[in-house]
């Protein structure tokens, strides 16, 4: 088969980006511990507290509200615990219904399901991959009413809406205030799935804060990672308290008696990981500058070759977590996705849609015309931090 110029082209400039020989592997976002990573890790295993509890976790909650602006953070075992944890303390009960978009990682359908509710599906921006806002109050319009008690009712289902939950996707922040307006207006509750986008911002507030909670990720392949870890993000001290409740098992505290005054979760980060957190979070600036760097390098490249790219929008400022290039359509993705991998440069297309997996087949899609655009066409290309 003969493939286009370009992607050999691509490779080249992949290699050269990353100075990388041959027959080096280049992966797509790979973890750089460059920091005091193994000093605080050492640290924690010296003082044994290396569980739930110790210093480095009290620690990891106070940057990241320091960093994002909110008045707590929850730091979690990994980010589809914090969602969980969230839906939960949004009040998603069995037999609600909650908003999400077709393009997304699996987690976010899946923590839904924990909560024994229902997803339905609203469509994306195509600008974004991020939820549509003008979908969502198309759906709200149309599909919706209030009922006597205020709740946003789905009229076809007779099922209470009780929460949203948009993402931030590759990083890239969506439309969120003009989301977070519509659920303010509808009643329902706001949940930011904010995993991918630490050091992100939409005019100006850091994404999970639109929300009545927000999520974050520190998974191996995250900006900053610890390994796995997650955490919730809110402005409401009284839900903060919750939560760090809720994820602790519900344990009332005293000094040698266990009780629990309502269902629990051990979601809690142990200190180990923390440890990884807080210094990670200290070379956050560098790696997000770093970032930055490397997605204006392939945006000039792209420009060069007329492929078309995701950006920012003009209000806001992604991490650029992950650079994500449209191609034509599927055809030219796989054969693409073919010759890259083939030749040691890690890409990946975006994730199937949930609503044609098993486990969210048989839930309501509203509208999913620019999830499928996008799902044809969107690769996603290294994107890591580049030593110097």
């Amino acid at each position: 088969m003969t493939y286009p110029q370009y992607f050999q082209e691509f490779v080249n400039f992949t290699r050269q980006l990353y100075k990388a020989g041959e027959n080096v592997f280049i992966p797509l976002h790979a973890p750089v511990f460059a920091g005091n990573e193994k000093k605080y890790v050492s640290e924690t295993i010296d003082s044994t507290f290396v569980s739930s509890v110790g210093a480095f976790v009290n620690q990891a909650e106070d940057e990241l509200a320091k960093y994002t602006g909110a008045a707590c953070a929850i730091a979690t075992g990994n980010g589809t615990l914090a969602l969980h944890a969230a839906l939960v303390l949004a009040g998603v009960q069995p037999g609600d219904e909650v908003l999400l978009q077709p393009l997304t990682f699996v987690a976010t359908g899946n923590a839904i399901k924990y909560c024994f509710a229902h997803p339905v599906f609203v469509d994306v921006d195509k600008d974004t991959a991020g939820m549509s806002a003008e979908s969502l109050e198309e759906f709200l319009t149309t599909c919706t009413h209030l009922n006597n008690d205020g709740n946003c009712v789905h009229t076809s289902t007779g099922r209470i809406i009780r929460a949203c939950v948009p993402m931030h996707t590759f990083g890239l922040p969506c439309r969120i205030a003009e989301i977070a307006a519509l659920c303010q207006k509808h009643n329902i509750v706001l949940v930011e799935d904010s995993a991918e986008s630490i050091g992100s911002y939409a005019d100006g507030i850091h994404t999970g804060r639109y929300g009545k909670l927000g999520i974050l990720s520190f998974n191996g392949n995250k900006t900053i990672t610890c390994g796995g870890g997650g955490a919730i993000i809110t402005d409401d001290e009284t839900l903060g308290k919750h939560a760090k409740h809720i994820t602790t098992t519900a344990k009332k505290p005293h000094p040698w008696e266990f009780w629990h005054d309502e269902v629990g979760y051990n979601y809690r980060m142990p200190n180990l990981n923390a440890a990884l957190l807080v210094a990670q979070l200290e070379m956050l600036p560098e790696f997000l500058k770093n970032k930055r760097e490397t997605a204006d390098a392939w945006f000039g490249f792209c420009q060069s070759h007329g492929i078309a790219v995701l950006q920012e929008r003009k209000d806001a400022k992604s991490n650029y977590w992950l650079n994500a290039i449209l191609l034509k359509n599927r055809e030219e993705r796989d054969h693409f996705l073919e010759y890259t991998n083939s030749r040691q440069v890690m890409t990946r297309p975006a994730w199937t849609l949930l609503p044609k997996m098993p486990p969210f087949s048989n839930d309501f899609v509203f509208a999913d015309r620019n999830a499928k655009w996008l799902e044809d066409r969107i690769v996603n290309i290294p994107s890591s931090y580049r030593p110097e």
